[in-house]
């Protein structure tokens, strides 16, 4: 095993930098290469490291033998292109959310990375939300009883020059929807990680504000598998952003949090205070992407790293990213149809 794991970035826009600070700081990564139609771009993310080098074309960049990890940086609705791609020249693929953006492309990632032998890691970098962490704990220890609702308030603002900025952006072809799929993916997949698996939905989407072709605003009922109901609402049409806020409810307790921590905690029969937390991840600025930690991102490079050498399953794996999208396509399919659509 060599002394540092070498990454590769594919795609050089916003979401890049937070993979390529995170490999810089990170003492056994290197950032070894960049791709993106944009030389200038790639150029930015290796500034300053004389042996990394710049491709225009990714599937050149992947005929180095010393690239060990691939982040996919690159619009949704390219991911499963370049994941497979890695895979075949052997190597591991930390991808940024969501995985793809349709079921059959998902499936052959997953099945290509299996093949090949080698990680694929999804980045979910609100799973590491403290709040997050003691609300999923507190329902498994029983403190709530029976979950009875699951909600997820994912009320962004996103202006009409944000999807100007960039030609993918609010497309079904590459963004692969709006406020559901790019911004509220997040959240669709905490309420899912705490409640556990839906087992159906019925939803309405809508544009309602911004000229693009996918939803800016969208709501959608659900049925969990454990019997629990819930309510999804997600935006990019409002002003001002809101912060992102949970409630999970049981018939003995209610824990509510958000970006900026825990807004309620309370048990039946016994007074327990809520945990003091930390914002960690810099979510409270989540209106402005540009403004979030790198903190998640750090952990996700690490955790590739530790999944490698470990030989073990990265933090969130295939299988898990894929189940936030599998619901946000079955949310779609409501809204098309009018009907209640199983997960």
């Amino acid at each position: 095993m060599p002394d540092k794991i070498r990454f590769a970035i594919v795609g050089a826009g916003v979401i890049a930098k937070y993979h390529a600070e995170s490999i810089r700081q990170h003492p056994d990564a290197e950032l070894a290469a960049v791709a993106d139609n944009s030389t200038e771009k790639a150029g930015r993310l290796t500034e300053g490291l004389t042996d990394a080098r710049l491709f225009k074309d990714y599937r050149e960049m992947l005929k180095m033998e010393d690239i060990d990890v691939v982040c996919v940086c690159t619009p949704s609705g390219s991911h499963s292109d370049v994941t497979i791609a890695a895979a075949q020249a052997g190597k591991h693929v930390l991808c940024e959310k969501p995985l793809d953006i349709n079921g059959d492309r998902m499936t052959a990632m997953i099945d290509a990375c299996r093949k090949a032998g080698v990680k694929l890691g999804c980045v979910f970098q609100r799973r590491l939300m403290p709040a997050m962490l003691h609300a999923r704990q507190a329902l498994q220890d029983g403190k709530i009883g029976r979950p009875v609702l699951g909600n997820a308030y994912l009320k962004y603002y996103r202006s009409p020059e944000y999807y100007k900025s960039g030609g993918w952006r609010g497309t079904w072809r590459l963004d692969g929807g709006g406020a559901l799929m790019n911004q509220g993916v997040h959240g669709v997949d905490l309420i899912q990680y705490i409640m556990g698996e839906v087992e159906s939905v019925f939803a309405y989407t809508a544009t309602l504000a911004r000229e693009i072709e996918v939803e800016d605003t969208a709501v959608a009922a659900l049925k969990y598998k454990s019997g629990a109901f819930g309510i999804i609402q997600a935006a990019t049409s409002v002003y001002p952003g809101q912060e992102t806020r949970f409630e999970i409810h049981g018939d003995q307790g209610t824990i509510e949090f958000g970006d900026e921590g825990i807004k309620q905690w309370t048990f039946m029969g016994h007074d327990e205070p809520a945990p003091v937390l930390e914002d960690t991840l810099g979510l409270a600025s989540s209106s402005n992407p540009q403004q979030i930690s790198i903190a998640g991102h750090y952990f996700y490079v690490d955790d590739m790293i530790q999944a490698i050498r470990g030989n073990r399953e990265p933090h969130v794996n295939g299988e898990e990213a894929r189940k936030s999208v599998d619901l946000i396509l079955a949310i779609y399919e409501s809204a098309r149809s009018g009907k209640e659509i199983k997960v």
